[in-house]
């Protein structure tokens, strides 16, 4: 079963710095129908204009994935850590017993966009950490790159639950496959361009959950970029 989240039908929060769009409930927008799928609890799709950001906030027992898309975000947090993340980077924050951070476009002119999403995690109360790690264009084109996974294998940043995600970039008519294990789910989110599910064809920032299917053929039809989540 695939269950498609049309972009146009997620909610939003826009500032004069800041246009973000809210997958399932975030923050100000509640819907009852859309609060997180499986472990996933937060896709937001964000564009912060230049030299703005989001200040210094704390978290708790969250794992927290950030993507960039478009630009570059420098990332301060109360453990110490400094980082600009850029296309290609996979960042992971694991609130724990609590983090405070904050993320700020340090561009002058130019926006960044990006997919911050949380993960609910397996246990609650450990100690708050940090990672990052870069995954080159070369090994995502026309192929589904591990960027995060439960036992940090093959090189992917270690996420606190059972969820495996991968990264892809695709040209028009690139497919790649996926299999999902007895029992496994999985999510679609594409964020730029445009693909086939099977019949089903997703846009821009359109995700899908997809139950009871065990294998996932994604085919371009227009340049594409996606995340896919496989999740228990």
């Amino acid at each position: 079963m695939i269950t498609v989240r049309p972009a146009d039908e997620r909610g939003g929060t826009r500032r004069d710095w800041l246009d973000s769009r809210h997958t399932f409930s975030f923050g100000d927008y509640v819907d009852p129908r859309h609060q997180g799928f499986r472990a996933l609890r937060v896709i937001n799709d964000d564009r912060v204009g230049p030299e703005q950001g989001f200040p210094r906030h704390p978290h708790r027992d969250m794992e927290i994935l950030t993507w960039v898309l478009e630009g570059a975000l420098e990332h301060r947090d109360s453990l110490g850590n400094g980082s600009v993340i850029r296309p290609g980077d996979a960042q992971r924050m694991s609130a724990g017993t609590g983090i405070a951070h904050s993320e700020f476009n340090p561009a002058p002119t130019e926006p960044v966009r990006f997919l911050q999403v949380w993960i609910l995690p397996a246990t609650h109360g450990v100690p708050p950490s940090w990672e990052q790690r870069h995954f080159p264009p070369a090994t995502r084109r026309a192929a589904l790159r591990l960027i995060a996974a439960g036992d940090g294998r093959d090189g992917a940043i270690t996420i606190d639950q059972d969820v495996d995600v991968f990264a892809t970039l695709l040209a028009p008519g690139d497919a790649v496959t996926h299999a999902l294990a007895q029992g496994r789910h999985a999510w679609v989110q594409v964020a730029r361009g445009a693909v086939r599910l099977g019949d089903r064809a997703l846009a821009e920032g359109d995700g899908a959950a997809v139950s009871d299917e065990r294998v996932l053929t994604l085919t371009a039809t227009a340049p594409a970029e996606l995340l896919l989540f496989d999740l228990a």
